[in-house]
């Protein structure tokens, strides 16, 4: 199966690349390109550029890069046929294929797709206009979902019957099936999965129908008080979150998106005004939701009901926000209500909330000492005990010491000398971090290897700090490269880098890693004189060329690079750098 050419090329054209990438990440615009955090890697300082007149895109942090089929592919999870289907249909294309049409299976998920959205409008009419719905129009009434809140998120209503819907919609039983829809009961007759129940349809964050959450009235005999659509072809519950599609746009343009536990939480928040709420389907937060979230925002506030399950979940999350680099915060709700129920008793106590959430140790941390008997010396050390245990998993020393040198005031320690002893306690690591490296000289960083070398070493002890300033078009030795291009893939654990690598490379790395002397370089001076003579390399191979706008513009990129040896070099130089010889290269190797 293929797709016209020209079609392809309609599709490519009929927007530019930032302005597809920008459902994604938030963009801002720096010179001839736009900038942002790269959402297929963790990063707090932007080094994802996109530049519409060449169409294409490059992370300088993790080496991602192509085209806006490419970014599509990756960030939808899709092969390329379906990213090209997928922007065909934002853009309001008709495909034309020329071996057939598109696959039996991406047939079939359209076709199961557009049965959920008929049953989506056949649940939705029911609720407005059927008069065996009346009493769920009442209680929605009651909850304020009635109305236009009802018609936003077009809530339904699942009469008692049998087999209402699969009657009415006509369409095959394993489709049905395949949707979640109906079922074959033990009786061998079809029967509808949801039945007197209010429908709250779930869709993507693209928009498409794939899942409903079905509640109960008050004062049914059913045990399940939530119902929610098993997982299919076109459904997964744990990388779907209800309300994305119509928060993204918000939470993109804030840089935070607010998570509850249920649809009425969702829907509260838009009542009050607040658009950037979203809720999991009837399941707990996986790590599947919160990278999806990290494709939007990098700042997260949790807004779970505060009981137990809610709290837990809450302390899950650290792991993730260590992992997957995003801030977490928790809202700290009052009088043990959820959002939905403060949407209606307390809208800008819950608005408060969120806007002034909790740092997520601090919430760990309070949850340890409030409620604590500090009556004894001995109350005093067991609390102390416990919240160390939780600071330490910290991985900035800085903020451990904070927090314990907090936690010692706060358990009434006042003499000096015990509030050191406590926030030492915190250090040990360090210190015996330190004990282990003293005593191990280095050798000037010159006399031992190139500059290539060194900066593939820097990549191990300074990440974030070479992050932004080299990219795999600034090395001329191709071992060197697939090096460096292994260790981006592989930023979180290097020493499995090796998995990608030819014996040469494994030979290279292995020397890598133990190169301790790098830790005496500066990594952004070696970064910078490793551009440098990159771009200079670059440039002397095009000499050949001689369009006006191919000397103007390396005329430009030549007084940029001559900025490198200053004392100010500016971020933006160094982007339009990287940039110009990820064009270049990208040229040469098409």
């Amino acid at each position: 199966m293929a797709i016209a050419d020209d079609d392809v090329e309609r599709v490519r054209m009929a927007q530019p690349i930032s302005a597809v990438i920008s459902n994604y990440v938030a963009l801002k615009r720096a010179g001839r390109n736009f900038l942002g955090l790269c959402p297929f890697h963790g990063e707090k300082t932007p080094s994802f550029n996109v530049r519409d007149e060449t169409g294409r895109y490059k992370c300088f942090g993790c080496g991602a890069s192509g085209d806006v089929f490419k970014f599509v592919q990756e960030a939808e999870r899709m092969d390329f046929v379906g990213a090209i289907e997928h922007l065909a249909a934002k853009a309001g294309i008709t495909l034309t294929y020329t071996t057939g049409g598109p696959s039996p299976d991406r047939q079939r998920n359209k076709k199961l797709l557009e049965i959920m959205e008929q049953a989506v409008e056949w649940y939705h009419q029911r609720l407005l206009t059927a008069p065996d719905a009346k009493e769920a129009r009442e209680y929605l009434r009651t909850r304020g979902l009635s109305g236009d809140v009802a018609r936003q998120f077009r809530l339904g209503w699942a009469p008692d019957a049998w087999d209402a819907l699969a009657s009415d919609l006509g369409v095959g039983v394993e489709l049905l099936r395949d949707c979640g829809l109906a079922f074959t009961n033990s009786r061998g007759r079809l029967q509808d999965s949801f039945r007197a129940r209010v429908m709250f349809p779930i869709f993507k964050d693209s928009g498409e129908a794939v899942a409903f959450g079905g509640r109960v009235l008050p004062g049914s005999t059913d045990p399940a008080k939530y119902k929610n659509s098993a997982e299919s072809k076109i459904y997964a519950k744990s990388k779907t979150l209800y309300g994305l599609n119509w928060a993204k746009s918000d939470v993109v343009k804030a840089d935070q998106i607010v998570v509850c536990e249920g649809y009425t939480d969702v829907i509260g928040f838009h009542r009050i005004g607040f658009t950037r709420a979203v809720a999991t389907c009837g399941t707990a937060l996986t790590e599947d939701h919160v990278r999806l979230m990290k494709r939007f925002a990098n700042n997260v506030v949790l807004a779970f009901d505060a009981d137990a399950a809610g709290q837990g979940a809450a302390e899950r999350f650290y792991e993730w926000e260590r992992k997957i680099d995003i801030q977490v915060k928790v809202a700290r709700l009052s009088g043990g209500k959820d959002p939905g129920d403060l949407a209606d008793s307390d809208p800008q106590g819950l608005l408060a909330a969120v806007d002034q959430p909790e740092a997520f140790m601090a919430f760990r941390v309070r949850r340890v000492v409030d409620g604590a008997s500090l009556a004894t010396p001995e109350d005093k050390r067991r609390v102390m005990d416990r919240a160390l245990l939780i600071i330490n998993e910290h991985p900035d020393v800085l903020i451990r010491r904070d927090y314990a040198m907090q936690l010692a005031i706060q358990l009434g320690y006042s003499e000096k000398q015990d509030i050191d002893d406590i926030v030492q306690k915190v250090d040990r690591q360090l210190q015996a971090k330190r004990a282990r490296n003293d005593g191990q000289s280095a050798a000037p960083v010159a006399n031992r290897e190139n500059g290539e070398f060194v900066i593939l070493a820097l990549m191990i002890h300074k990440l974030t700090e070479v992050s932004g300033i080299v990219s795999e078009e600034v090395f001329s030795d191709d071992t060197h490269r697939r090096v460096f291009k292994a260790l981006l893939a592989h930023r979180a654990k290097p020493e499995l880098a090796e998995v990608d690598l030819d014996p040469d490379a494994k030979e290279l790395l292995s020397r890598v890693l133990v190169f301790d002397a790098a830790l005496d370089a500066d990594p952004r001076v070696e970064g910078l004189n490793l551009l440098r003579a990159a771009v200079r390399r670059e440039l002397k191979r095009r000499v050949s060329n001689t369009t006006v706008e191919v000397i103007t513009r390396d005329r430009i990129i030549k007084q940029k690079m001559d900025t490198l040896s200053g004392r100010d070099v500016r971020d933006s130089d160094v982007t339009d750098l990287l940039m110009w010889l990820y064009d270049v290269c990208s040229t040469v190797e098409a």
